[in-house]
């Protein structure tokens, strides 16, 4: 179902529920007060329509809004009546929704299997009426025509985060070992190769894979270009693009330490140990560790302030953590028995420093506790 045909379906179910005769235009404005929008326009800047109860809002909590909004527009307090309880018993019974597109992009970022990349600000969107469903996952939920169709009709209109929403579900899944053997037999039928059986499925997957990256790629470029600060990252971090380290003031809700490794990896060090700092004040041990061991090494000051902060959350960071492991890397197993080696790390080691130095590290790392504990 698309936008057009809900809307027509809609304004027929109307119109033989209540008697009285309604325009399309108007549907359209009747359909976004079933949830909670002021107009058609305030809808479509914000969220997209949805099906099997892929919703953050539900029609049956809006029907005095519905009519209100006849009432509005022209109809008759009797007609308006008839209209707020049809139209959300309608799009209840077949499980029409909406969902707010920054709610849409969370749960993309959550689910796409990067649960440890992102702040919790992406894992419980805010402003939501019910619970979303657990179905919403369902690939056939999320390109249902009626989601698709709204966010390409929010795209058309400049919204960057639908441009971002549609690069996250057309991304093609990261699978090298299904693409082996695709790609060659791919590279047969373009060649003019006529191709039968498996090889033709192979074939025919690699192209619908290709077409999906093209697409994804496309949109996520435009939602960067747009300023979507997350875009912008996961643009350095699929295409090595460095635009998002170049702004003059770069933000994102991804997982500092994230952010860190991406422009360690475009060679940006600096980008690094910013991000670094940032993880590492929020409480990260483990950056704290890297910032002593890659970034920090020669202000002592700094290295010790880390050390004393990460003491304070209960992590010693000069203790050595040996244990014993198997051939593979695994953990030993004593009833298995057999060779044992040793795994783990050595602490940290830093130069001592002066007591009026210690004691500045120890203040600082008291500050920094501070903020951890009111942010709290």
């Amino acid at each position: 179902m698309t936008i057009k045909s809900l809307a027509y379906s809609a304004q027929q179910h109307l119109q033989a529920s209540t008697g009285g005769s309604f325009k399309r235009a108007h549907i359209y404005e009747l359909l976004a007060a079933s949830f909670g929008f002021n107009s058609n326009a305030a809808l479509g800047a914000d969220a997209v329509f949805t099906e099997q109860s892929l919703s953050s809002r539900r029609a049956s909590s809006y029907g005095s809004l519905v009519r209100n909004r006849c009432i509005d527009i022209g109809y008759q307090p009797d007609v308006a009546d008839a209209a707020s309880i049809a139209l959300p018993a309608y799009l209840s019974e077949r499980q029409i929704g909406v969902i707010r597109i920054a709610d849409l992009v969370a749960h993309l970022r959550y689910e796409a299997g990067h649960q440890d990349d992102y702040s919790d600000d992406d894992e419980e969107p805010d402003d939501r009426d019910d619970t979303l469903d657990d179905q919403w996952v369902d690939s056939v939920a999320l390109e249902s025509p009626i989601l698709l169709d709204g966010l390409e009709d929010a795209a058309s209109k400049g919204n960057g985060l639908a441009h971002y929403a549609l690069a996250l579900i057309h991304a093609p899944e990261e699978d090298e070992e299904r693409k082996v053997g695709r790609d060659y037999w791919h590279s047969q039928a373009q060649q003019g190769r006529l191709l039968t059986g498996v090889e033709k499925e192979w074939a025919d997957e690699y192209a619908t894979n290709l077409a999906r990256s093209e697409k994804s790629a496309r949109h996520l470029r435009e939602a960067a270009r747009l300023g979507q600060q997350d875009a912008l990252l996961d643009l350095a971090d699929r295409f090595d693009d460095p635009a998002f380290f170049e702004q003059a003031a770069p933000h994102s809700n991804a997982n500092p330490t994230v952010v860190a490794e991406i422009a360690q990896r475009l060679g940006r060090y600096g980008d690094a140990k910013k991000w670094l700092t940032i993880a590492a004040e929020a409480g990260d041990t483990e950056a704290m560790r890297q910032l002593i061991e890659e970034y920090d090494q020669r202000d002592l000051v700094r290295c010790w302030t880390w050390v004393y902060f990460a003491k304070l959350m209960d992590v010693d960071l000069t203790m050595d953590e040996h244990y014993a492991i198997d051939e593979d890397g695994s953990p030993y197993d004593d009833d298995v028995g057999g060779a044992a080696f040793v795994g783990g790390r050595d602490g940290v080691v830093i130069n001592p420093i002066s007591a009026e130095q210690d004691a500045a590290a120890r203040h600082a790392a008291q500050q920094l506790m501070g903020r951890i504990r009111l942010a709290e």
